[in-house]
């Protein structure tokens, strides 16, 4: 059974886009009061088994890959106690390959943090398909720390949601509502209804001969995705935003003057067993803030 502790995991690997993790996820720690552990997979099977090292060879390649992940641990504490020095920080290094077991620390987290890119190397963690293959298999949400061109991770703006009334979009509202409360900043509300594909012929044509009465429905579909939670949260000012676009284009836009975004991993317009949606794989590859992908809770 999934037991959530009172912590955020980090994954680490001393790439640039891992420091910034963990300054992010210290910084959410500290003001929370939750335990940051900072986690980083060895990844060194693969030096025995399938990567052509025996003996002598493999030992020394495992220490310097043990060293190297002991050294990205140790950088990665001290940034953390910086931030905090009250901040109650545990670390760990199992000798596990980092997707797998960032999936299985997401069981106990109540969020999990991972940067942008990793190394590349043997112990490199989140390079490529990494972020998104966390994000599409985790049990819990996940947020994946961008930041601006100029590589700082934005600390002021507003919270964005992407809402649009499937399942995991209201997980990400309530989610949302909760951030931009506890950040005490608006909520900025996004429902782009244009969204279709070549493949959805039917709906192309539906929106070019009826956009006015499409309009009226999604704005009622928007007022009343937020109506319970703004009686929840009073103290959140919301703003809307109702937009004849596609969803990823206009999150990313809002990224640009946003402290976080808030997704589901899948939202209406995707296939049945897409695990992440393009809207969310857009938003972990190109964003310039964080993004939160929620996920609907697993039981077991």
């Amino acid at each position: 059974m999934i037991t959530t502790e009172p912590r955020i995991t980090v994954g680490v690997d001393g790439s640039a886009g891992s420091t910034a993790a963990v300054a992010w996820a210290a910084k959410i720690a500290s003001r929370r009061h939750l335990q940051l552990k900072i986690v980083h997979g060895l990844q060194v099977a693969g030096l025995y088994y399938g990567g052509g090292m025996t003996g002598i060879g493999a030992a020394t390649l495992f220490e310097a890959v043990q060293a190297d992940g002991e050294r990205a641990v140790a950088d990665a504490r001290a940034l953390a106690a910086s931030v905090d020095k009250d901040l109650v920080i545990v670390t760990e290094l199992p000798n596990d390959p980092p997707v797998p077991m960032l999936i299985d620390e997401s069981r106990h987290a109540r969020l999990l943090v991972v940067g942008r890119t990793g190394t590349g190397g043997f112990a490199g963690m989140l390079l490529g398909g990494t972020a998104a293959s966390v994000a599409s298999h985790a049990h819990g949400p996940v947020a994946v720390v961008r930041g601006r061109a100029d590589g700082t991770v934005p600390e002021a703006g507003p919270v964005v949601v992407g809402v649009d009334g499937s399942p995991n979009s209201e997980q990400a509202v309530a989610v949302a509502f909760e951030e931009a409360s506890l950040r005490g900043v608006p909520l900025v509300a996004v429902h782009a209804w244009n969204d279709v594909t070549y493949e959805d012929t039917r709906g192309t044509a539906r929106i070019l001969t009826q956009p006015e009465s499409l309009e009226e429905g999604e704005q009622r579909l928007l007022t009343e995705r937020l109506a319970g939670w703004q009686e929840k949260y009073p103290d959140v000012e919301i703003r809307r935003q109702l937009v004849r676009d596609r969803p990823r284009t206009v999150l990313l836009e809002a990224s640009e003057t946003a402290q976080l975004v808030v997704v589901g991993c899948r939202g209406r317009g995707g296939f049945t067993g897409m695990v992440l949606g393009s809207t969310s794989q857009a938003l972990i590859n190109h964003a310039s803030c964080p993004v939160l992908v929620v996920r609907p809770e697993k039981k077991a």
